[in-house]
């Protein structure tokens, strides 16, 4: 292994902890609705749990309502209650063929919570990126053991290494920053 497959591989993993976050952000609720709010939300169907945009399509008829249309009618009970027992604090309005949501505008004490949400996944992202730091770094250490870095090498390697972990560190900053902003937004 070259410390460059290191830096690729590191590379890759740490995006998928950035995708990971933007997935997470996105099924926090703020004021608007957007399908990405209940698309993950899981569903039990037929005994199976099952993500709700696996199970119907989800759009947004107007700013403050989602319209969830399953394509098995059978299964608008099974939506009704994985949407009931989310921890959105949404209340679903089945009309026999199609179920809809109504997004209700956070006060400012649920506005004030989700922001700690939000922080608490960034920071579970940024722990995420760390370890992912903190191996590549043990590989690049291992591979200046074994002689196939030389030590100026690994130095380069290392300082490079933190670059990357910097780099994405400034993202996940971003991604809070406009999502804390996003939820604050009245």
């Amino acid at each position: 292994m070259t410390a460059n497959e290191v830096f690729g591989e590191t590379d890759s993993r740490m995006t998928k902890s950035v995708e990971a976050l933007t997935r997470d952000l996105n099924s926090i609720r703020t004021g608007r609705a957007t399908p990405g709010l209940v698309e993950n939300l899981m569903v039990d169907y037929y005994g199976v749990p099952t993500p709700l945009n696996q199970l119907s399509s989800i759009s947004v008829p107007e700013a403050r309502v989602l319209l969830i249309q399953p394509w098995d009618k059978e299964a608008l009970k099974d939506v009704e209650k994985g949407i009931l027992k989310s921890d959105l604090g949404l209340v679903p309005n089945n009309n026999g063929s199609a179920i809809r949501v109504n997004i209700p505008i956070p006060t400012e004490e649920r506005r004030r919570e989700l922001v700690r949400i939000v922080g608490r996944a960034v920071q579970d992202a940024l722990v995420a990126v760390r370890n992912i730091r903190r191996d590549s770094l043990e590989r690049l250490r291992k591979l200046e053991k074994d002689k196939e870095l030389s030590r100026d090498e690994s130095k380069r390697a290392q300082d490079r290494l933190q670059q990357l972990t910097d780099s994405f560190a400034e993202r996940l900053d971003t991604l809070r920053g406009e999502k804390e902003a996003e939820v604050m937004e009245v």
